[in-house]
């Protein structure tokens, strides 16, 4: 993996602290369409240019850096969303909870039984760390907007792993992955759009509210 790469995935992990501590919705859609063309981009620099590397390239771009989010702002001009109702753990929480989930992945990474060409790389703790702040997203944040893009987070380090194998895994299980992604989004998609009928607000913390009628 070249330098570049390496430093690419480090602008991956800044982003996922940039999403984690800003309250700005919009700014959070840019941010992880920007960490979807950054990543879409990271099998050319890993692999020889082939065929079906260059169609991953463009795939992902496209899916990850356009399509999803045009999507998500969609969804976000059409429903009353406020920008004041801060995650569980706070803003400076969750920053902490994501440094401390980075440290964590390279200190698991730094043990895992590697292949001895994967062990320099930073794809894997990158990947480990991009999960857990997937994870940490979709725990704290209250708005349902915002849990998509910790959905989103949590499959772009998923994908972060499918780059060791990008070269021998044939195209269509990467085009299967992501046509999992975008039914996600559609589903979560729907949630949003249900939620902001019911209750006038995609607070998903409302959600506790619902009692059976007697």
């Amino acid at each position: 993996m070249s330098s570049f790469a390496d430093q690419l995935l480090v602008l991956v992990l800044l982003i996922n602290i940039l999403i984690l501590g800003t309250h700005r919705a919009r700014v959070a859609i840019r941010a992880i369409a920007l960490q979807g063309v950054v990543l879409g981009m990271m099998p050319l620099l890993i692999h020889p240019v082939q065929g079906h590397i260059l169609l991953i390239t463009l795939f992902v771009v496209l899916a990850k850096g356009v399509c999803i989010p045009w999507l998500l702002f969609g969804a976000l001009s059409k429903i009353e969303f406020s920008e004041d109702l801060p995650p569980f753990l706070g803003y400076a929480g969750n920053v902490i909870a994501g440094a401390v989930a980075t440290v964590m992945a390279f200190a698991f990474a730094a043990r895992l039984p590697l292949a001895p060409h994967h062990q320099e790389l930073l794809t894997v703790p990158a990947a480990l760390a991009t999960i857990l702040a997937g994870f940490i997203a979709l725990a704290s944040r209250r708005k349902a907007i915002n849990q998509v893009i910790g959905y989103l987070m949590l499959e772009n380090g998923i994908f972060i792993f499918g780059l060791l194998l990008t070269e021998a895994m044939p195209l269509m299980v990467e085009a299967g992955a992501l046509l999992d992604l975008i039914a996600g989004i559609f589903v979560m998609g729907i949630i949003i759009n249900q939620i902001g009928r019911e209750f006038s607000s995609i607070d998903t913390s409302r959600m506790t509210a619902l009692r059976e009628e007697e």
